[in-house]
Order: structure tokens, then C-alpha cells, then sequence
């Protein structure tokens, strides 16, 4: 039997300085070309342990990349050199007006190209012979927009998205160079053989349109937020109705919220509601922190079949006791998906206790390998539902009526391959509508959960607990969502239980997030001791949501 191509490998600088940027920069651009059509190349950082921990998982006996010998690439010199006539010129981008990494990043992906700054390009072009696609030095001055950065995403916007020359399903809200190239944080950087490999239109804009942004102080108000519309207008009109986009990556905290360097109006936690808020109704959803997630290109080409859930549930039968049921939330992107979990996931408590796992079910197509993974050494006490809201971060209210048939279609391909029959944490301004709760009987009808943040102050409150049509629907309890030691979060839980409806049987369905299983089962165990008038019982979600359904009998309706 012939041997498997081997597996070459290039190891970033990553020294925090902007040489290494640069050099990130250029070796993403390089792999996602040459991983569109195979998986040949991976990236390490000697900073990112995790880089290495999954391409070594997935080397192990059994599994897609075992016995694919590495074969590692010094310099960028020699990565070019091998990249050869895949690679079929540079584009380079202007410091002076940080977005056009981003608009550089976009062109590369559509025209194979590697992207440079000019120090690279002064020192690399006149040995790799490579012809200058395009340089943005100079291009865009604000005189469209009053805005520099404005001027160079409308450009794009014409040039690129409305001739049809980007992907309809991805978007990528990367972090451009204003402050990330100084300090040499490359935390999205690495993820641009995404952006690249996929041809996404790259950004990095403002979703408000109340105070300018902290990387553009001098743009008329509303620019940058004007400039947001144009964009997902302009996308919808190229999907046509016909496919969902996810956008992949977050807003860059200190330019867009309050931080310790930047003063502003708004937290970062509505910030982030206001940008989903902001591309729901362009049938949108948000694959949020993206950042630090190594290699989705070569990890992107794993074998993907449909996956089998192992949880099985205990047929608890209903009592009058206190039911409770805990979310380990928050994996509902890539980066605590891809760098968080793996520390929770080991911890040797897990399968001690029934748990319900947050995974949101598109990730499966930047990391089949880590979900196989996942599913392959789960035990039966843990089963896997969507994360915020289902198959990608949206608000279901939000969605137009007539778009609401795509937005099925697209929760029923992703529920159905992950094995999910449960959304235990939709986010939203407001109770779902009937119709929204109709969609999701169709692809979740094992149980839905809610947080709802009114933060426009339109009189948005939870939903009466409830059975939809079947479905099982409750509030998603967000009192204490971050452990902090176990006493403290105990009363933390016992607080929210007496806040809400008294009376047996009780259910309360909480989330956690990004902690382990053994600090959840010592914290269940402070609770009982601390309330047993409660009779708490700690059941997983199949049978928390069965039996708050037979405890609720016919439902509204049904």
C-alpha cells in the first residue's frame, strides 16, 4: 500500500513583533490556497500549544491523519518555493489605513495571491517571482466617505461581493492591523487560510451607529454602521434568499466598546448582541470568537459522515422534586471549541454526571475532525446539543417571515447530521414568536431553552414555561454563568431556584460556562447540602426535558 503524502508543516515566529505578523500574514494566505483542494499544509506556533495538541490527536491510530509522515518548510523562502505556480501573485496592503489588510485579505483569496506589507514585499518580491496583483499604498484617502477605512470596504464591496466574486455562505469579522500588527498579536491572522481558502469578503466595522469607532475618531457619524448595511445588503442580494451566511469572527473590543483603553457607551456584552441583532435579519449567523483557531483549512478537508450521539437517557420517573439540569455552554464558536474545551473535555469528572454539551452544529464544517472526536469519546451521561441558537448564532425573531423556511432548512442539514434533537440556549430580545417556535419544533423538538436580553427596551420578557407543539419550552437560567469557586456559585444556584417558581416538581435548567465537570458535580453536590428541603435531582436534558413535558401534560397549541 503507497504511503500518504506527507504533511508539511511551517512553525510561525510568533515573537510579538510585526515582522512576525507579517510573516503570519503571508504563510495563511499561502496554506489556504494550497489547502483548498487538499490538506497538505499546517502551521504551528510555539506560543499555541493547542496548534500542535489537535494535529496530533488527529494522528492517532485510527483516525484521518494517521501515518501521514511531517515534513517541515524553513523560512518563508522555501514555503514559496513550494507553493510554486499555485501561488499566482501579491497583493500588498497600506499601514496607513489598517483595513486594507483586510481588503488585501479578500483579493487573495479570489486571485491565489500571498499578501504583504511592504517591508515583507520590499524584502521577499524580488526573489520570489511573483507579479504585484495589486498595492493599496496610497488607494484610499476618505475622499468617498470622509473615511479611509469606509472607502476601502465600499471599494471591496463593488469590486469583489457585487460581481459575485466572493462566497455567499462565509463572511469573516476578522481584526484588521490597527493595533494587532504593533503588538504582533496574530490571533487572526493565523485564521486567514479560512478567509482565503473559502474566497470570504474580510471586515472589521462598528455595529453602531451612536459614536465613531476608536480606529476611525474623525468618519461622520454612522459611517462605519452605514458601511455594515451596504455590505450584508449587498450579500443578501447575492445569496438571493437561497442560503444562510455564517460570519465568522467577533468585534474588536476596545475599538468598538468599553475597555480600559477605549471609553465608550456600550459594554462588550451588548456589543456583541447588537452585531447579532445587527445580521439576523440578512439571514446571518455568527460563528462569534474566531480567533487563535489554527489550521481550519487543512482541518476542513477531514472526512465528514453523520454523527451518532451516545447519551443515553436514565428514564428518571416524575416525582416532586426539584429537577435540574446544567448546560456546559459557550462552544459556540470556534475558538472555545477548538481551544477552551479540549481542558474541559479531559477532565477526569466528565461522565460522572449527565450533562448537556453546547456545540454549535455548523462548526462541523471548519472542524469535522474535532466533532468526530468528540462524539467518539463522549460517555453516555454526555449529550451534545446547539449552543447560541442552533446551527449558528442568531436572533430567531429576527429572521423574516418569508426567509423562515431557509432558516428551517438550514437548523434540519446541521441538527440532523450532529445528531441534535435539542436548542437549550436560543438568545433574544424577546419570547420566540409562534412561528419561531414552529421552526424549531422541526429540527429541535426534544426541547428549547431561552436567555432573552431586552437591551433596546421594547418590553421583551421569557416565555411561559411551556410545551409547543410537543417541544418543551423554558428559560435557560444565566445566574452565575461563570464559576468562580464552589461555595459561591452553590449559593449563586440556590438564589436563582428560589427566585423562581416554587413547588414540586420544579425544574431549573442552568448555564455554566467554560469550567469543568468536576467543578459542576462539586458544586451540585454543595447545593443539595445546603437545600435539601429541594430533593434536588440532577438529571441530563433528554429526560429534564421529558419530564417537565409530562409534568405540564397537553400543551398550548397542540
Amino acid at each position: 500500500m503507497e504511503a500518504p503524502a506527507p504533511l508539511m508543516t511551517y512553525t510561525l515566529a510568533h515573537d510579538g513583533t510585526a515582522a512576525s505578523y507579517d510573516e503570519a500574514v503571508a504563510a495563511a494566505c499561502i496554506q489556504g490556497i494550497v489547502n483548498r483542494k487538499a490538506p497538505a499544509l499546517a502551521l504551528f506556533s510555539p506560543k499555541d500549544k493547542k496548534s500542535r495538541f489537535w494535529i496530533d490527536t488527529m494522528k492517532q491510530p485510527g483516525r484521518w491523519l494517521a501515518g501521514r509522515e511531517e515534513q517541515p518548510i524553513e523560512g518563508l523562502d522555501a514555503l514559496r518555493r513550494w507553493a510554486g505556480s499555485r501561488l499566482k501573485g501579491a497583493v500588498i496592503w497600506d499601514p496607513a489605513v489598517p483595513a486594507t489588510l483586510n481588503v488585501a485579505t479578500t483579493l487573495a483569496g479570489i486571485r491565489d495571491a500571498v499578501v504583504l506589507s511592504p517591508e515583507l514585499a520590499e524584502k521577499a518580491l524580488p526573489g520570489w517571482g511573483l507579479p504585484v496583483l495589486e498595492d493599496f499604498r496610497g488607494r484610499f484617502t476618505g475622499a468617498e466617505t470622509g473615511s479611509a477605512k469606509n472607502d476601502a470596504y465600499r471599494w471591496a464591496i463593488r469590486e469583489f461581493l457585487a460581481k459575485g466574486l466572493c462566497s455567499g455562505h462565509w463572511l469573516c469579522l476578522y481584526e484588521d492591523a490597527y493595533s494587532t500588527r504593533a503588538r504582533g498579536d496574530i490571533g487572526y491572522v493565523d485564521t486567514r487560510d479560512w478567509a482565503v481558502r473559502s474566497r470570504s469578503f474580510v471586515y472589521d466595522l462598528s455595529p453602531w451607529g451612536d459614536e465613531v469607532p476608536q480606529d476611525d475618531p474623525k468618519q461622520k457619524l454612522g459611517t462605519d454602521l452605514e458601511t455594515y448595511h451596504l455590505l450584508l445588503a449587498e450579500l443578501m442580494k447575492q445569496t438571493g434568499g437561497k442560503q444562510m451566511t455564517e460570519v465568522a469572527g467577533f468585534f474588536a473590543f476596545s475599538k468598538y466598546s468599553n475597555m480600559p483603553d477605549h471609553a465608550s457607551r456600550h459594554e462588550p456584552v451588548p456589543t456583541e448582541w447588537e452585531t447579532v441583532y445587527l445580521i439576523s435579519p440578512y439571514n446571518c449567523y455568527q460563528n462569534t470568537v474566531a480567533s487563535d483557531c489554527y489550521n481550519q483549512s487543512l482541518h476542513a478537508h477531514a472526512p465528514r459522515k453523520p454523527l451518532k450521539q451516545k447519551a443515553k437517557p436514565a428514564g428518571v420517573k416524575l416525582a416532586d422534586k426539584t429537577y435540574v439540569c446544567v448546560l456546559m455552554a459557550d462552544y459556540d464558536s470556534m475558538t472555545p471549541l477548538y481551544q477552551f474545551l479540549p481542558d474541559h473535555w479531559l477532565d477526569p469528572k466528565r461522565g460522572t454526571l449527565p450533562l448537556a454539551w453546547g456545540l454549535n452544529p455548523n462548526l462541523v464544517e471548519t472542524y469535522p475532525d474535532i466533532f468526530q472526536y468528540l462524539y467518539e469519546t463522549a460517555s453516555p451521561n454526555d449529550q451534545f446539543g446547539a449552543d447560541a441558537s442552533a446551527a449558528g448564532y442568531m436572533n430567531p425573531n429576527r429572521i423574516a417571515p418569508e426567509h423562515m423556511p431557509l432558516f428551517i432548512r438550514h437548523n434540519q442539514k446541521f441538527f440532523k447530521e450532529c445528531d441534535m434533537t435539542m436548542a437549550p440556549m436560543v438568545l433574544d430580545w424577546d419570547e420566540p414568536t409562534p412561528a419561531v417556535k414552529d421552526a424549531f419544533t422541526k429540527f429541535a423538538p426534544e426541547g428549547f431553552a431561552t436567555i432573552v436580553m431586552d437591551l433596546h427596551g421594547k418590553g421583551g420578557k421569557l416565555p411561559e414555561p411551556q410545551v409547543w407543539k410537543g417541544m418543551p419550552v423554558l428559560e435557560l437560567i444565566n445566574d452565575g454563568c461563570n464559576f468562580t469557586d464552589v461555595e459561591t456559585h452553590a449559593g449563586i444556584l440556590s438564589s436563582a431556584i428560589s427566585a423562581r417558581t416554587q413547588g414540586k416538581p420544579a425544574f431549573h435548567f442552568f448555564r455554566i460556562v467554560w469550567t469543568g465537570p468536576g467543578n459542576v458535580a462539586a458544586t451540585l453536590e454543595r447545593l443539595k447540602a445546603k437545600r435539601p428541603e429541594l430533593d434536588i435531582e440532577v438529571v441530563g436534558p433528554a429526560d429534564f426535558f421529558r419530564l417537565f413535558k409530562e409534568s405540564k401534560g397537553k400543551a398550548p397549541g397542540a
